[in-house]
């Protein structure tokens, strides 16, 4: 049930009521203002009352950070949202990239994003209601009869998930107001904006009482319960606390290059990794890898999992029920003739992905301190020698992406392909005239395989339950679903893998000059993909003497093992990798302190990297070659229906060299590669380019925000809407 809560100045009036559990003694004791404080004195109420808060405060694949509602509530998983779409792997402008719109604060125009309150009317849409009930649950078990064996089990995770609520807002504003108790509706609680150093120390305190408390129960390689699987643990905790720790050493926060807060970082994290191995994490593998499938394997795994350090759990049942919880991202990224929708990745992501040695391809000109590719890239035939995760990570025409099912039952033309268990992807297009076939602006193509007019070039496979990979799918097919049969999986979605510790750690120890530690950790990562120390995993001899190309290389690995995963626009905005950083004098009122002084002033020119802004993101199809017709817009008219197909690249075998070659002569022959529109053109038909504005780095408070909160002091740089525009006043950099 919703309750209406509303705000007295930044006090919340906030009210549940108690759904997580139908124990008859709860059933009692709940009412709508609060769950009674006696709940608390038995662990049964205390457990459940904690499962409730975990189901608000989890990171859930289904949920989109463009829910006007409440974007707080969704951080971004890797699909094409307002975050996401702001980097290299997906393309069109969002509110902060938009070149013709600048966002602002005040009514009308490019409203800002909502990352702090969301529904004030509505306590589960509320960013401060779930915050208000977790300190609830804290207190309430903190201050009850139970043992204190018992508290410490049940607090620890709801210290957790109060920092994580908390750092989920940090990382967009910097300073917050701290609220450690579940206010009352009362006039004059009034709670103002800490700073972001009180901030960062106030989650890792949480942090560390999460791990401490969580220590007996699950350093001995996890929770000893088999249904405790997918609770935060003590590594849970002290991973979380990794990347809040590297978000105050990077630049965004951190515009002197303190050498102290790098060197923290490393330190602890360094110290702590063996208490998060302790809790049973690792680099997940099997001994059968081939092409890269464990690095697919490790999103299909519905039992303990050595990866998923954070992970949020779903499962199959219909969707509508009171116990159904899906995850949507399978159904998400399967083609159109599959009974999925699709999701479509950047050509400029593609090209970027390293080569089959582990370097980048010489014609990215993108981190220009890292060692190019022996090997010569061929754009035509991006398929050719690639590091395995490319593979994992896209499809495109002419490769294998198996399931089980029938989508001849959604639609008789779809091609059945055995149920799914042999399906090739053939997406090729064709266009109804050769002026559009040369017309990059031009949507008047149609792809094979009745997809037609859903005609994604270049699809996002990444975590994808691949039938060649798991042969026990986690969806269970529904062929009666109006949504389709990808409808009802139970693959869990992990926030936080082991991968990003080793990355976060690698970054840390670059940043303290510790750089064979770093490479070190690089290392294991790619080793897992299939690299062998006979080339150094595909690393350049350098990255242990100069620390620039070493932490090059860390984003770069960042960038290709986490893609799709809703972690880049965090790193571009933590490296300000938009511009640099050079630009923080034309922030309105930007007090001295802003100059980026470290890094040489740039981070993007000290990196060696591209700036995003000022570039263009484009699609990619592949079009019938000229020796074959156009068509028309049916099913039937494919220029290439009487031509063989060659036989798609299948990653089950060791021989992929061999397959590419072929399916590269098969397109020699069919196929031509087209740039297809990404980003925006103007009225005129003139390419637009990324403008990602300085003061974006930390954004301000909404109209909606400050209307219901008038006396939340606003960010240096953004219009204060309850004092007719003016420029903020409050700094999100200013240190104690």
């Amino acid at each position: 049930m919703k309750t209406s809560i509303k705000y007295m100045g930044m006090g919340l009036v906030a009210a549940m009521m108690f759904t997580a559990c139908s124990d008859t003694f709860l059933e009692e004791k709940k009412n709508y203002d609060n769950v009674n404080t006696d709940t608390y004195n038995y662990y049964e109420g205390s457990r459940a009352r904690l499962s409730d808060i975990y189901s608000w405060a989890m990171p859930n694949p289904n949920t989109s950070p463009d829910n006007p509602s409440g974007p707080w509530k969704a951080v971004s998983t890797g699909s094409a949202d307002s975050q996401s779409q702001n980097t290299e792997e997906y393309t069109g402008f969002t509110s902060f990239t938009d070149p013709q719109a600048e966002m602002t604060v005040m009514s009308g125009g490019n409203g800002i994003p909502d990352f702090f309150q969301g529904q004030t009317n509505n306590i589960q849409e509320s960013n401060w209601g779930r915050i208000r009930n977790i300190n609830d649950v804290i207190n309430g078990i903190e201050n009850s009869s139970l043992p204190q064996e018992e508290k410490d089990e049940l607090a620890g995770q709801a210290y957790f998930l109060r920092a994580w609520c908390f750092f989920n807002m940090v990382k967009w504003y910097g300073g917050v107001p701290i609220i450690t108790e579940p206010q009352e509706p009362v006039e004059g609680a009034v709670v103002p904006r800490s700073t972001t150093q009180k901030c960062i120390e106030f989650i890792l305190s949480d942090l560390d009482k999460a791990a401490t408390k969580l220590a007996p129960f699950t350093t001995n390689g996890g929770w000893a319960q088999s249904d405790n699987w997918g609770r935060v643990t003590t590594g849970t905790a002290l991973a979380l606390k990794g990347r809040v720790l590297l978000f105050w050493a990077s630049p965004i926060c951190n515009r002197g290059n303190d050498a102290e807060r790098w060197n923290k970082a490393y330190t602890q994290m360094k110290a702590e990794l063996d208490s998060i191995n302790a809790c049973g994490y690792g680099l997940f593998s099997t001994n059968s890898n081939v092409n890269g499938s464990d690095f697919a394997l490790q999103f299909l795994q519905s039992g303990r999992n050595p990866e998923a350090v954070f992970v949020t759990l779903f499962n199959t049942h219909a969707e509508g029920t009171d116990i159904s919880k899906n995850n949507g991202w399978e159904r998400g990224i399967r083609p159109k003739n599959t009974t999925g929708s699709g999701k479509r990745a950047s050509a400029m992501l593609m090209d970027m992905f390293p080569m089959a040695d582990g370097k980048i391809p010489a014609t990215a000109n993108t981190y220009t301190k890292l060692v190019d590719s022996d090997s010569i890239y061929d754009a035509e035939h991006p398929f050719v020698a690639r590091d395995p995760r490319f593979y994992r990570t896209f499809a495109f025409p002419g490769c294998r992406w198996a399931y089980s099912g029938d989508p001849t039952v959604s639609d008789p033309d779809n091609p059945s392909y055995d149920k799914g268990t042999n399906y090739a992807l053939w997406n090729y297009v064709w266009f109804t005239s050769t002026d559009d076939q040369g017309n990059v602006e031009s949507s008047e193509s149609y792809a094979a395989d009745n997809l037609l007019k859903n005609n994604t070039g270049l699809y996002v496979r990444k975590k994808s339950d691949d039938y060649d990979v798991n042969r026990s799918p986690l969806y269970a097919w529904s062929s009666e679903s109006k949504n389709g049969g990808f409808v009802m999986s139970a693959a869990p979605y992990i926030e936080l893998r082991y991968a990003e510790v080793l990355l976060n750690f690698a970054e840390a120890a670059c940043g303290a000059g510790h750089l064979d530690e770093a490479v070190e950790q690089l290392q294991k990562i790619r080793a897992r993909v299939g690299y062998t120390a006979d080339n150094n995993y595909g690393l350049q001899a350098n990255l242990t003497s100069d620390q620039a190309a070493c932490m090059s290389a860390i984003l770069y690995e960042r960038q290709i093992e986490l893609a799709y995963e809703g972690k880049r626009f965090d790193d571009c905005r933590r490296w300000l990798l938009y511009d640099g950083g050079a630009n923080f004098d034309k922030i309105t009122g930007a007090p001295a302190s802003w100059k980026l002084t470290g890094w040489g002033g740039n981070t993007c020119t000290w990196l060696g990297f591209t700036p995003l802004n000022g570039q263009r993101r484009e699609n990619v199809i592949w079009r019938t070659a000229d020796a074959f017709d156009v068509g028309s817009t049916t099913l039937d008219s494919d220029p290439l229906k009487n031509e063989t197909r060659c036989a798609p690249l299948d990653y089950r075998t060791n021989n992929l060299s061999e397959q590419t070659a072929v399916l590269k002569d098969w397109y020699d022959t069919h196929l031509v590669r087209r740039t297809q529109k990404g980003d925006s053109y103007d009225s005129n038909h003139m390419a637009l380019y990324m403008n990602f504005l300085p003061r974006y780095y930390f954004i301000g408070f909404s109209s909606g925000i400050q209307s219901s909160n008038k006396t939340l002091e606003q960010t240096i740089g953004w219009e204060d809407y309850e004092n007719n525009g003016d420029n903020g006043t409050f700094d999100p950099l200013a240190v104690e």
